[in-house]
């Protein structure tokens, strides 16, 4: 248990670092509901445009506020009138950035319904295991991806799938030559053989039931709460089981408050964000899509980021003005020949959060851009920024300051406070700290301990309040920014007839931060590392595949027979030391 909250006994530090315009406290969300913030925001803005999916050819398409807000609406419909789903269903959406992701998002909230983000490079087994945990009633899926939907719906069955494009709504002519090229040249369309709408004829048969019964979308958000549950999303926390957080509206839009509140500079309705970053991440969640759809921003959206070179015709076409980012997206576009030769040139600040950022690759994007990196902290379990660096006030090597409402504490083994500039565990209280793990109490009452959440990151405080990570208490293994849990990966492994024993850890890795490096013990002495890699592809996201395989004779182990990976963590230390 936590000792004394000495957080009431003495000021935040910290506040003395926010800028003029922040406020320490925040009260309450700007809206009731997220359904109610996108009507609300869309009255606004009007015909201004609100998103632009653009690919690595140019080839885009846009949508404003209006259209937004009215696609939504009639999907919303859709839901609940023909499919048939009840306030609170779950509604699972594994779609790439693109013009569908906001609206179908926006249409689960106007309907009342959980949102599940599904990340659409999961193999049908990882597919699976969060529709068997989720239980959603409808999923919307992109079709590139859909040919996996057989497998994974084994067991599972969805009663609504409703299936969009990369290019859905941009103009007749690139949408064409885009399916063409899927079709026929890249070989990435397969045939859906399961029951299924097209996402704009979903949308069409909304938009009919509505004006036919004139039907008031705003009846099925009419009885919901603040502190209802808005999203599943899906994490290992700080545990390594893979499980649902429960982020309500109010979650969601006090961090969107939180977060928006301390950047500095920003001009509503006049920013433009380059989103590259997928939409199914928190971070991009959050800050990306609720956050600048707040402040009336266009968000250009980039379905696949990889290679680098995917960027170029947005920055080259669009005045981008915010970005966010991973360490490993800073760092690439900043050995790019053709981002040094013309970085962007109406860009503001750059914002970088989950991996830590690297102090030589802010100092290199600053020198290339002229703008600096703001880097902020924060996990899925709250919603997630905890913490931020206020413009102008940034330091090196620091995650920065907790956001307003925000208490954040470092904490020694029996749960009491440690002295500013000693290591502890950070532990966070605040409004956007989840409601808890979605039909897991056991594995709340490990993370939670009343309002407080542990973070089971080490950190260290200075006498200002400013926060730095030193270390990480869980296993996890931090890959691009996406959390990669050992347990999944050593049981997938040893699923394998010629593998007796796996243990998995994560090493530096210049490109990703960290990679995954897997020790074996062998049944079958013929197996190779390229074997053992090409088997967990059929199995694993890529970001989760072992990019080390070592053979062993035997893993280190304590007395009850636990394999010991911190041994092998010190073993990979040395010996890249001595090499």
């Amino acid at each position: 248990m936590l000792g004394g909250d000495n957080m009431s006994e003495h000021k935040r530090p910290w506040t003395a670092f926010y800028g003029p315009s922040v406020r320490a406290e925040i009260d309450a969300a700007p809206y009731r509901t997220i359904g109610d913030m996108v009507s609300a925001i869309a009255h606004i803005y009007g015909k201004q445009p609100a998103f632009t999916t653009c690919l690595p050819n140019g080839m885009n398409g846009t949508l404003s506020f209006t259209q937004v807000d009215e696609m939504s609406d009639a999907l919303a419909v859709y839901l609940r009138e023909t499919g048939g789903l009840k306030a609170g269903d779950r509604v699972a959406l594994q779609v790439p950035n693109g013009l569908s992701f906001p609206i179908a998002a926006f249409a689960v909230f106007k309907a009342g319904c959980v949102l599940v983000n599904v990340n659409p490079l999961y193999t049908a087994e990882e597919m699976a295991r969060q529709f068997a945990d989720a239980d959603p009633q409808a999923l919307i899926v992109v079709d590139i991806f859909a040919d996996k939907l057989t497998d994974a719906l084994k067991g599972h069955p969805i009663p609504n799938i409703i299936v969009t494009q990369v290019a859905e709504f941009f103009p007749a002519m690139p949408r064409g030559i885009v399916r063409l090229v899927q079709k026929h040249w890249d070989r990435t369309l397969s045939p859906i053989t399961l029951p299924h709408i097209r996402f704009p004829d979903a949308i069409e048969a909304g938009r009919k039931k509505r004006a036919a019964d004139k039907i008031a979308v705003e009846q099925y958000r009419a009885a919901l709460s603040p502190d209802d549950i808005a999203v599943l999303q899906y994490t290992g926390g700080t545990t390594g089981v893979s499980k649902g957080a429960m982020l309500t509206h109010a979650n969601l839009l006090m961090n969107m408050e939180q977060t928006m509140t301390m950047i500095s500079g920003v001009e509503k309705g006049r920013e433009v964000a380059l989103t590259a970053l997928p939409l199914y991440h928190v971070f991009a969640f959050t800050v990306n899509l609720l956050g600048f759809y707040s402040l009336g921003a266009r968000n250009i959206l980039i379905p696949n980021p990889r290679p680098l070179t995917n960027l170029k015709r947005a920055m080259e076409n669009y005045p981008i003005t915010w970005m966010s980012g991973v360490n490993t997206l800073f760092n690439g576009l900043s050995n790019e020949i053709w981002f040094l030769d013309s970085p962007p040139k109406h860009l503001k600040f750059a914002s970088a959060g989950g991996m830590a950022l690297q102090s030589s690759v802010a100092e290199k994007w600053e020198k290339v851009t002229g703008k600096p990196v703001l880097e902020g902290y924060g996990l899925t379990e709250s919603s997630p920024v905890i913490t931020f660096n206020p413009l102008g006030k940034t330091r090196g090597n620091s995650i920065g300051i907790p956001v307003p409402s925000t208490d954040l504490r470092c904490l020694d083994e029996d749960g009491n406070d440690v002295e500013p500039g000693q290591p502890g565990e950070l532990a966070a209280r605040g409004p956007q700290i989840m409601k808890g793990y979605w039909q897991k109490p056991e594995e709340t009452a490990k993370t939670m301990q009343g309002d407080w959440l542990l973070t089971g990151d080490i950190g260290v405080m200075d006498s200002d309040g400013y926060f730095s990570i030193v270390d990480r208490k869980k296993d996890l293994v931090l890959v691009s920014g996406f959390n990669v849990y050992p347990n999944e990966i050593e049981d997938c492994l040893t699923a394998h007839p010629g593998i007796m024993e796996a243990a998995v850890i994560g090493v530096p890795d210049g490109a990703s931060g960290e990679a995954v490096k897997a020790f074996v013990v062998l049944h079958d002495a013929t197996l190779t590392s390229a074997a053992i890699r090409a088997y967990c592809k059929q199995h694993l996201t890529g970001y989760k595949v072992p990019k080390i395989v070592e053979m062993r004779d035997d893993l280190p182990k304590s007395n009850v027979g636990k394999i010991l990976r911190k041994d092998l963590r010190q073993e990979d230390i040395a010996q890249r030391a001595t090499s």
